[in-house]
């Protein structure tokens, strides 16, 4: 089976989709089966360097909605070199591109919502909200409708999708994710993280590793954080990732008027072994995030046995429950707050049955490997690659 990804940029910043085509490539070959990349980015961007895929760019496209009149046709010209395409998104123009292409062809398509119908973003942005509803009733709601599936995460992301667009009509199915373990020497990769930032070393480090957003709680964390930080004194907080909204200058002041801004650390994105150093360097991992699709950190903080400290906005929380692997809250100050003294009150003994158990969650629930015989599994129940199906293409 021959697969095509289809998303606007192929940008890390941009998280879990990109990181999962990434990881998805060695563990389809296993099974037989290749991908290739089609992707709306300018030919000069870095990033674009380190896919392992076949790619092609057609970029530059306009806006945040990344249009580019190529792409359509692209498809087109292209769509009996393919299996089945995946589209990576709901809001830009390669899911149009898609549609426009594909509706009519033997080669289908299907489409990884990655949370994007999550209602918190309603609640949230009503502003946006009320544009995106113009947009979902002229031609969203059309590229879900007549696309092969429409791919969730999780059973938590499936009913949420249903509360915030009308008319809904599609196929829904459920697609895991996951991600990679850990690779490398874990204490050369601490070791690296230590040298960049020496202020950490022989402190009790809690992880944030996710971007700098609203979305994320950074504020709860750093309220929180300010909290316990006054009876443990060894307890250093690493805020790790990018700031895309250039939220930093202020939750900087916020921990600077809380007394905490000397107790935390400011890495900026984190990627390779300075990335794993983080996990294998930290405490504990935290995300008390207000909408989470999966949370592909969290599954990495797992692989490396630390207990997560999340809300349950994140969608695999139930499964982390199910497992003892950490402590839930809701996304607010009462909530995380109440995840880090659950935290800081375990004794030893119960903070290495926790990593324990933080091993076995992952092992049993988010390996890749098991996510891509998942994804072979899904395409394959909806009719492509299978030896009954009517749309191999030949």
């Amino acid at each position: 089976m021959k697969i095509l990804h289809i998303i606007e940029s192929m940008n890390p910043d941009h998280g879990g989709p990109v990181e999962v085509i990434h990881q998805f490539q060695p563990h389809l070959a296993a099974e037989g089966h290749t991908q290739e990349v089609l992707c709306l980015d300018p030919p000069d961007r870095p990033w674009l360097r380190d896919v392992a895929s076949p790619i092609y760019i057609l970029g530059p496209s306009l806006g945040k909605y990344h249009y580019n009149s190529r792409a359509a046709q692209w498809i087109r010209d292209h769509q009996t070199d393919y299996d089945c395409c995946i589209v990576h998104g709901v809001w830009q123009y390669c899911g149009v591109a898609a549609w426009q292409a594909l509706r009519h062809s033997k080669t289908p398509y299907f489409l990884f919502a990655h949370g994007a119908l999550d209602p918190w973003f309603r609640d949230t942005y009503p502003l946006k909200h009320i544009k995106k509803s113009i947009y979902w009733r002229l031609i969203a709601n059309r590229v879900l409708r007549d696309a092969r599936a429409v791919l969730f995460t999780c059973e938590e992301e499936r009913s949420l999708a249903r509360l915030s667009f009308q008319p809904y009509r599609c196929t829904e199915a459920i697609s895991y994710y996951s991600t990679s373990g850990p690779e490398g020497d874990a204490e050369t990769q601490r070791r690296a993280l230590l040298e960049k930032f020496p202020d950490l070393a022989g402190k009790r480090l809690l992880l944030f590793l996710s971007r700098i957003h609203p979305k994320k709680g950074c504020d709860l964390l750093i309220d929180a954080f300010a909290e316990v930080a006054r009876s443990e004194p060894n307890l250093h907080l690493v805020m790790a990732g990018p700031d895309q909204v250039d939220w930093k200058p202020k939750l900087q002041a916020k921990a600077e008027a809380a007394g905490v801004a000397q107790r935390i650390t400011w890495t900026g994105m984190l990627s390779g072994d300075l990335k794993w150093g983080a996990f294998h360097a930290s405490d504990a991992f935290t995300l008390p995030s207000h909408q989470e699709n999966f949370g592909i950190a969290v599954a990495e903080a797992l692989a490396c046995g630390l207990p997560v400290l999340i809300s349950n906005k994140v969608n695999i929380w139930r499964e982390i429950q199910a497992d003892s692997a950490g402590f839930i809250g809701n996304d607010d100050f009462q909530g995380t707050l109440s995840c880090l003294k659950q935290w800081l009150a375990c004794n030893a003994e119960e903070l290495a049955q926790m990593r324990q158990r933080a091993v076995s969650c992952f092992t049993n629930r988010f390996t890749m490997r098991s996510a891509a015989k998942n994804l072979i599994q899904t395409l394959h129940d909806h009719g492509v690659g299978s030896p009954n199906s009517t749309v191999l293409n030949s």
